[in-house]
């Protein structure tokens, strides 16, 4: 097997049954997919087991990954999901819905409205961000809605913090300009999108 094929290559010749492609995928983003875990969990026993539950996931769908983001994007939010299930897991105690002694829960739900044009947002909103080139997409995602600090990206992704911050710059440059294209969002909007978790690390 050539040893320079890109991602989209080693997928196709994964989805055709070729294990070894599959392997070089997972060699060649596993680093970054533990520093993720790590991040998230703060534990390196956690880190391994979301590490290993995404890639046991992304195989498991890969029969299904149609190529419509990039493989490293798809790879991210498996692992960012599989790192929430574990947290929810660890930190949420089982309670009971039929406990008689929790208090009421206050219906808070949106509407159906609301959650169709949440969706169709996101859905822009990834559909921008997938259109990036991955060397500016990824960054720009670690830090804007995962919140990572400069360091840590610059660790996940074996770069300089001053690539890191240049990359975000050109990064955020190009996605607004994107969603100024396409008549979704505001100058405002697209200016402030996509919206972090939470407060910034430097």
């Amino acid at each position: 097997m050539p040893p320079m094929l890109d991602d989209r290559q080693l997928v196709a010749r994964a989805q055709g049954g070729d294990p070894e492609a599959f392997s070089q995928l997972v060699e060649r983003h596993q680093t970054m997919v533990y520093r993720l875990a790590l991040g998230k969990t703060g534990s390196p026993q956690d880190a391994e087991e979301v590490t290993q539950t995404a890639f046991l996931k992304a195989w498991q769908g890969l029969r299904t990954f149609q190529g419509k983001a990039a493989f490293s994007t798809w790879l991210y939010r498996l692992t960012a999901n599989a790192a929430v299930d574990l947290l929810r897991r660890r930190r949420e105690p089982a309670l009971s819905l039929d406990d008689p002694d929790l208090p009421p829960i206050p219906d808070q739900a949106p509407s159906p409205e609301e959650l169709s044009m949440a969706a169709e947002r996101r859905r822009l909103l990834w559909q921008a961000i997938d259109q990036l080139p991955e060397s500016h997409r990824l960054p720009l995602v670690l830090r804007e809605l995962e919140g990572l600090s400069y360091r840590e990206i610059a660790r996940a992704l074996d770069l300089e913090e001053g690539t890191v911050k240049s990359r975000l710059a050109r990064g955020r440059l190009m996605l607004r300009q994107q969603l100024l294209e396409s008549g979704t969002f505001y100058p405002t909007q697209a200016a402030e999108a996509p919206a972090g978790k939470g407060g910034r690390r430097k």
